[in-house]
């Protein structure tokens, strides 16, 4: 539109592309050079009372828009906003000088109850700025408009188009009104062809739009400056009567909805993140709004420094190289400036000697990049969110976009505390921080997270605010809500272990009366073998953190007393898979109860010795499937329940002729294999390769193809250093067998164990440990090891 159209007491319809830098730009010098009255601004109206927060210092996009249905969690939509979007300049501009900015898209009560009938184009059901954007990013429209006006310029790629005319175009020369004036006309050539594109919804939210420039125009005689998404520039010229538009509007299904401020990352703004309205290379758009003199000078000083700092060498020379290069390729490619493919390939081709891995690190860091927004302390939250906030101020875990890993000792206060809130927010769906391995000690008293803040958190603890005001409120809330409604035994297992982690013993009671009274009526000796280690693990590391776990004690007993009495029977007459499952079921169970040791808490050294009964029973008894007994030999055998001599023997009652070589291939399974370290001890034991070899060139032809997958797959799981090693002793026969296995032990190492010098380490061993830690520990891995 031109002035002489907006002093006519037409509306100034400034139509852009959604998170443009050159638009940005454009719509700021357009406002300084006109200066309305009130500026308009595609968006929810509900937003309006949010506009004055822009002005605060602690407001740093990109940020975004939140709107959540009151009554129904997880119905949200997002409008997000960069510092090199068109909006933001716009808002920034009305509130330095102190101009009204209002809202005037479709209200987000209809946008989120419109999303109960259809699925949403954006995610979390986003629909916001993107919907109906200019540009192919996101756009509602089947048709592409920026796709068609490049194509018409003789461009195959819309996003270089749209740099060349937009992007790099400068500003202050001219008429600011003019590229939006070309722009219009574009746009309305675009749409007397398409019409809306297909899309039913444009055509109320345009109408909605019309109404709110009129009521402006009403009471503003300074002017009116709309901003919005080029492609409804056209609509909103429309002559059309308020009662049309009104009618357009009537019947509109609304619900209640609150709306705030909520921190956004350039990774969600970008398609990667699979936000609809995102844009590929947010870095890149946020280096151009912020640099318009010289942008490919200082890009690539970007690119240099960040190479620098993953040690490639780079020097100023391949800095002036790059620039030179990538404006060759521009002038070669008929561009007037250097874009983002120009600068991308002078960097590989000088930075990168030809090489994609630095580009990944580029891409990934500067192109897109880890910028995550900041909201002021004064914008509209949850209870539950200031809760939150205000911990993380006093544990110093500031949320940050990139992924790091945090380190925890558990024994200082500090760390305890920020397990319990880490755990306590993975209850509540807040997936802040994922539990990983650790790389450096596997003490108990370790912790080891992955963190990284994603905007979409900041709905998900605005759903968890229903459960209460406090993160330990809202999580024991739901702990208790969850354990009523758990389906089977092993999730409220699960969930007594998660209540010992998150510190919730409040809740703990709850969980406990629930498991009691679920572990009373399952008979499926299964589910119990699942349910039980959880409930085991929590007595063992209960102390660590410092939590009473007496309440667990007298359950964990009581299930692990129908687990040893069930699993025998339970074991009868199972096919291969249902055998398989339950050597899983034993292994876990197994598992748990080591970690026990011999600690001395009552019960504990009980467990053990009733365990290692279930396992002699569970290996004698012929109707139990092979695989189960060769398991619990080997697990009585690495325990110490059972001497070398006796399972030799029982594995020489199992390969021998009586027994089909079916059962006895699935013995053997079960003994060495499934990742268990059999292959190894077979190496160290020539009896038990002997027998294993003598059996496997005694089985019959006819049998032979049967147990072949069998065998394959357990020794397929060996390292190629332990299967050639078996190899080398198979080929060299008995006698060679008996001295390679002499030869091969290490100096220093008798036949029997020397408990004398192993007593004598344990000092040492406890003071690795530390103050808290468990002096049975101790004594059981060295057990386990010199074993």
């Amino acid at each position: 539109m031109s002035r002489e159209q907006e002093s006519a007491g037409g509306p100034l319809l400034l139509g852009v592309r959604h998170h443009g830098p050159g638009s940005a730009r454009a719509v700021r010098a357009v406002l300084d050079d006109v200066r309305p009255g009130v500026v308009l601004i595609e968006g929810p109206p509900e937003a309006d009372a949010l506009v004055p927060l822009a002005a605060e210092e602690d407001m740093r996009p990109p940020v975004a828009l939140l709107a959540h249905a009151v009554d129904e969690p997880g119905r949200s939509a997002f409008w997000p906003l960069a510092g090199f979007s068109p909006e933001w300049a716009a808002i920034r501009w009305a509130v330095e000088h102190g101009v009204p900015a209002r809202f005037i898209d479709l209200p987000a009560a209809h946008t989120l109850a419109w999303e109960r009938d259809e699925e949403p184009d954006g995610e979390n059901g986003g629909t916001g700025p993107a919907a109906g954007e200019g540009g192919p990013a996101g756009s509602d429209v089947r048709v592409d408009p920026l796709g068609v006006l490049a194509a018409a310029a003789g461009y195959d790629d819309a996003e270089r188009w749209w740099e060349d005319v937009v992007e790099h175009r400068g500003v202050g020369k001219g008429d600011p009104v003019a590229p939006f004036t070309a722009l219009e006309e574009a746009m309305t050539a675009l749409r007397e062809e398409y019409g809306s594109g297909g899309h039913e919804r444009d055509a109320v939210r345009e109408a909605h739009m019309r109404l709110r420039i009129r009521a402006a125009q009403r009471e503003c005689d300074n002017g009116v400056a709309v901003v919005c998404g080029a492609w409804h520039v056209p609509a909103l010229r429309l002559r059309t009567t308020v009662a049309a538009d009104r009618a357009l509007l009537k019947g509109l299904p609304k619900v209640k909805t609150d709306m705030t401020w909520v921190p956004w990352t350039h990774r969600r703004l970008s398609r990667a993140s699979g936000y609809g309205a995102g844009i590929d290379s947010p870095g890149w758009y946020g280096h151009l709004f912020d640099a318009p003199d010289r942008p490919v000078e200082r890009w690539l000083t970007k690119v240099a420094r960040l190479l620098r700092a993953e040690d490639i060498s780079v020097s100023s020379a391949h800095v002036i190289e790059a620039v030179r290069l990538a404006e060759t390729l521009a002038a070669m490619r008929g561009r007037p400036l250097p874009g983002l493919s120009e600068t991308t390939d002078a960097v590989r081709a000088v930075m990168c000697e030809g090489s994609d891995m630095p580009l990944a690190l580029v891409h990934d860091r500067l192109v897109v990049g880890y910028v995550l927004g900041e909201v002021p302390a004064g914008a509209p939250a949850v209870p539950l969110q200031r809760d939150l906030t205000r911990i993380q101020r006093r544990l110093r875990l500031r949320p940050e976009a990139a992924e790091r890993e945090l380190e925890l000792d558990l024994r200082k206060e500090t760390d305890a505390e920020r397990s319990r809130l880490l755990h306590r927010l993975r209850l509540l769906g807040v997936g802040w921080g994922e539990p990983a391995l650790s790389r450096g000690s596997t003490g108990t008293f370790r912790e080891t997270w992955r963190l990284r803040w994603e905007p979409e958190l900041s709905l998900r603890v605005a759903e968890a605010g229903v459960w209460g005001t406090t993160v330990l409120a809202a999580a024991t809330a739901k702990a208790g809500t969850d354990a009523v409604s758990a389906r089977g035994l092993a999730d409220v297992t699960g969930l007594a272990e998660h209540c010992l982690l998150a510190g919730l013993s409040e809740a703990l009671p709850t969980v406990m009366r629930v498991l009691a009274d679920r572990a009373a009526l399952d008979t499926d000796v299964a589910h119990l073998a699942q349910a039980l280690p959880a409930l085991l693990r929590s007595l063992r590391y209960g102390d660590v953190r410092g939590t009473d776990t007496a309440s667990l004690a007298g359950v964990a007993a009581g299930l692990a007393e129908r687990v040893f009495v069930g699993l025998p029977p339970a074991c009868a007459a199972l096919d291969a898979d249902a055998a398989e499952d339950m050597r899983g079921h034993v292994d876990a169970v197994h598992g748990a109860v080591g970690l026990l040791g011999d600690d001395p808490a009552p019960g504990h050294g009980r467990l053990r010795a009733r365990w290692q009964s279930v396992l002699r029973t569970l290996s004698a008894r012929d109707t139990v499937p092979g695989v189960v007994r060769g398991r619990s030999v080997r697990l009585l055998l690495d325990d110490g329940g059972l001497a070398r001599d006796e399972a030799a023997r029982l594995m020489g009652l199992v390969l021998s002729p009586g027994t089909p070589p079916a059962d006895a291939a699935a013995w053997i399974e079960g003994f060495v294999g499934g990742g268990s370290g059999g292959g190894l001890l077979l190496v160290h034991d020539e009896r038990l390769l002997g027998l294993v070899d003598a059996w496997l060139t005694g089985v019959p032809a006819e049998a032979f193809t049967d147990v072949l997958p069998l065998l394959r797959r357990t020794f397929s799981a060996y390292e190629p250093g332990v299967r050639r090693t078996l190899g080398e002793l198979v080929r060299r026969g008995p006698e060679a067998r008996g001295s390679a296995v002499a030869v091969s032990r290490p100096p220093g190492f008798g036949p029997g164990l020397d408990t004398r010098r192993a007593d004598a380490v344990l000092p040492v061993v406890r003071l690795l440990l530390g103050p808290h830690g468990n002096e049975g520990t101790a004594e059981a891995e060295l057990a386990g090891v010199t074993a």
